[in-house]
């Protein structure tokens, strides 16, 4: 990877930010894109100095399609083309649905739906321009699992997959591959909120008998953003332990 230049949005927490690293210690040139949490940013930027100036980080609401277009015509500007698009950002409001708030539902598909629609759409000119582009998304396996109180969540993570394979086929004649992985329970803070009986359930139920770590989600996401995946369009890469 040494001199491609990615981006990768939710770039500062968990699965986002070990891909993040993973594409630095290759050698490539990274923007993080963060949605808010600053001391969040504010670690990773000192934790990865030794990097220099390959890592910027960027504040962006990734369903504000008028804030990606400016971010996205400023960094043409100074880079030209891009390489790669990590659509990793994405949230989680969990209630049950007769007690969802609208509120709640379109948050959600805004910032994992909508906003992988966003990047990608901004994106894809410095692609198309240099006939060649990796864009991957990060789904869920809750997109066709479906879990009880996560009704916006797996919409969204199933919409990501349709997404997806749309646009594998509208750009593959331009060397551009669209594909996805797929993580199951991944030790991060996505999973902090939840109640240790039910960490303890959802840990029983992958074959593994353990949840995945941030590394092993890289390995897989570096695998299709390389150039040894160029025959590899369309798919859905399940990282689950089994699930």
């Amino acid at each position: 990877f040494k001199g491609k230049k990615a981006v990768v949005s939710g770039a500062t927490r968990g699965i986002g930010r070990a891909i993040a690293e993973a594409l630095l210690e290759q050698g490539a040139q990274v923007v993080g894109v963060y949605g808010g949490n600053r001391g969040a940013a504010a670690a990773m930027a000192e934790d990865c100095s030794r990097f220099g100036d390959r890592l910027r980080l960027h504040q962006l609401d990734v369903s504000d399609f008028a804030a990606a277009t400016a971010f996205f015509q400023a960094l043409e500007a100074d880079w030209d083309t891009l390489d790669i698009l990590v659509n990793n950002a994405g949230i989680r409001r969990d209630a049950v649905l007769a007690m969802m708030r609208e509120e709640d539902w379109r948050r959600v598909l805004d910032v994992n739906l909508t906003g992988g629609f966003v990047m990608s759409r901004s994106a894809l000119p410095m692609m198309l321009k240099q006939k060649y582009g990796r864009i991957l998304f990060v789904t869920s396996p809750m997109g066709h699992l479906g879990f009880a109180g996560q009704s916006n969540y797996a919409a969204s993570k199933a919409g990501q997959v349709g997404l997806m394979k749309s646009l594998s086929k509208e750009v593959a004649k331009r060397k551009i591959t669209v594909n996805c992985v797929s993580p199951g329970f991944i030790a991060t803070d996505f999973l902090d909120d939840l109640p240790e009986a039910q960490m303890k359930d959802y840990k029983k139920m992958v074959p593994a008998g353990r949840f995945g770590t941030p590394a092993e989600v890289a390995e897989a996401a570096l695998f299709l953003l390389g150039d040894r995946a160029a025959y590899i369009n369309g798919a859905v890469l399940e990282i689950t332990g089994g699930l």
